[in-house]
């Protein structure tokens, strides 16, 4: 039976999940969570793009081009068709160590006017040099805003189950 190789165009299906269980990108729809993500009420996804992180559908990709992790990349290596492996990447492999010096307090008279954040907001900030950061609201009060620019799984180990379905 063949076996995946470098430069390889092959097919999978994979569910990524943090330590405590809780799936943050699969692309089976049954892992969609239809009241997290916003699909429609049978839990169908229908599309790529229902807000959930969800892929729906297998995920085409070619072994090394580094459209996942090269950790993933380097267990597809080997693996024929109907394998399965378990692939675990520490988070400073992954997104990097929570960084507490990415958190910060922004002045409400440091925004715009019509900038109005939430809790739970997540914007895109750019500075002087037209610089963009990403960012999430975490605190919003009458005289400030705080932010936090880490990756939302910065400090997280991944666990990725990925089952190779096809070589192209």
């Amino acid at each position: 039976m063949a076996q995946a190789k470098q430069g390889d165009k092959v097919k999978i299906d994979y569910t990524g999940t943090l330590e405590d269980g809780t799936v943050f990108d699969s692309t089976l729809e049954s892992e969609c969570d239809s009241e997290e993500c916003g699909c429609e009420e049978d839990g169908d996804c229908g599309d790529d793009d229902c807000g959930c992180g969800c892929e729906s559908g297998p995920m085409t990709l070619t072994i090394g081009e580094g459209e996942l992790f090269p950790q993933v990349d380097e267990a597809l290596i080997g693996m024929a068709p109907g394998d399965k492996k378990t692939v675990v990447i520490p988070a400073a492999s992954a997104f990097g160590e929570y960084d507490k010096e990415r958190v910060f307090t922004v002045p409400r008279s440091d925004l715009p006017d019509d900038l109005e954040p939430v809790v739970g907001d997540e914007l895109v900030l750019a500075n002087e040099d037209e610089e963009e950061l990403g960012v999430l609201v975490i605190e919003a009060t009458a005289e400030s805003v705080t932010f936090d620019a880490n990756h939302p799984l910065a400090g997280e180990d991944l666990t990725f189950e990925v089952s190779l379905l096809e070589i192209l």
